[in-house]
């Protein structure tokens, strides 16, 4: 038998009651963040020309630093030498690459074509966006939900990995070769791979390197239960001080935007809405009837359902223009991810104490 890592928490008790003050209302600072964003953007003059002043490929460097600052917390906490027995478990790597790869841009493809036909833009940049799996903000929802954290980072590996080998191919033949097939009108797919190599190393590499080497001079220099009971306590919070802050510039660079168009960011919230409530609760579904367990059912789903919007908004931005449709579809899409997912962590939790059981069968 293998213990779910999950079981350290009662599951009867209430679900507010496993999270921290201000994970609890973590909704309500979201809000205020996206709120406090879009006033800044709207009201602050000039305020996009500083934020993006410096750049980081086509991320601007405070966004850079909110990003790095949100990751490196969550991946101090990955158990790196419990690696090896996520990456045994083919029943949940098969499975997350299919529902990653396979299922979830697909499903994307065929949401924005149902949604929005009309608007080539707006659908291309949906697109774009299913393409985009999701290497960051998964690992704050994993944690928040009481996922597997190593799995977490094997799986957020993967993606990296394919994300790099894959996302041109993938976008050229959603954007091209399939709607060719169909006899739907075809859009350009002209990505940078060196722009995709380089967000995946600095929005991946540099936190996953420093949290490795955290935790193995921590452990090294004190020994595990200081470092997981009196350090990561300490560092914990700033992962969400970096989510909040990362929302707050987001909104700010695209305020003006949003603000200014706001049917058409509801024709594209829609099929973002039904996107993540399918693949999560797709996720869900398929590790339960697997046996995968509640800890490693939750990151598969949440692996799945979240998205790369960073990635997504930057190769919209580099392939079509700052202005275009495409990428007010990118910011558009963590305007409706971050509540959504929020949403869900809620709902994984209590899933978990319907369905789920402490202890499941080793894999």
């Amino acid at each position: 038998m293998q213990t779910d890592p999950t079981s350290r928490l009662d599951p009867a008790a209430p679900i507010a009651g496993k999270l921290s003050t201000l994970d609890r209302f973590l909704p309500v600072w979201i809000i205020a963040a996206m709120a406090l964003g879009l006033l800044l953007g709207t009201f602050v003059p000039g305020l996009n020309t500083v934020l993006e002043a410096v750049t980081i490929g086509q991320v601007s460097l405070p966004i850079a630093v909110g990003l790095l600052v949100m990751m490196y917390p969550v991946l101090a906490k990955v158990r790196y030498d419990q690696a090896h027995r996520v990456i045994g478990d083919r029943k949940l790597m098969i499975t997350s690459l299919v529902l990653n790869w396979v299922l979830a841009p697909a499903f994307m493809f065929a949401l924005a074509w149902i949604f929005i036909p009309d608007l080539p833009e707006y659908r291309t940049g949906l697109i774009i966006v299913g393409l985009a799996r999701c290497i960051a903000m998964v690992m704050i929802w994993n944690d928040l939900a009481c996922g597997d954290r190593e799995a977490a980072a094997v799986l957020v590996a993967i993606n990296s990995v394919f994300q790099v080998i894959a996302f041109g191919a993938l976008g050229w033949f959603y954007l091209q070769l399939l709607p060719s097939w169909l006899d739907l009108p075809t859009t350009s797919a002209d990505f940078s791979f060196w722009s995709i190599t380089a967000s995946v190393l600095v929005f991946l590499g540099i936190p996953l390197m420093a949290g490795f080497l955290t935790r193995t001079i921590g452990e090294k220099a004190k020994g595990r239960d200081w470092y997981e009971g009196t350090f990561l306590p300490k560092l914990g919070p700033w992962a969400l001080y970096g989510l909040l802050f990362t929302i707050t510039l987001l909104f700010a660079l695209q305020g003006g935007t949003i603000t200014s168009r706001p049917l058409d960011v509801v024709r594209i919230a829609v099929p973002l809405l039904v996107y993540f409530l399918v693949v999560f609760g797709t996720g869900m579904a398929v590790g339960k009837w697997l046996g995968l367990g509640y800890a490693r059912t939750a990151t598969m789903a949440f692996t799945a359902a979240g998205n790369n919007f960073e990635l997504a908004i930057a190769v919209a931005i580099g392939t079509f223009g700052v202005t275009s449709g495409q990428a007010l579809a990118g910011v558009v899409g963590p305007l409706i991810e971050v509540p959504a997912l929020v949403a869900l962590v809620y709902a994984a939790l209590w899933a978990r104490t319907r369905y789920f059981t402490t202890s499941q069968p080793s894999a």
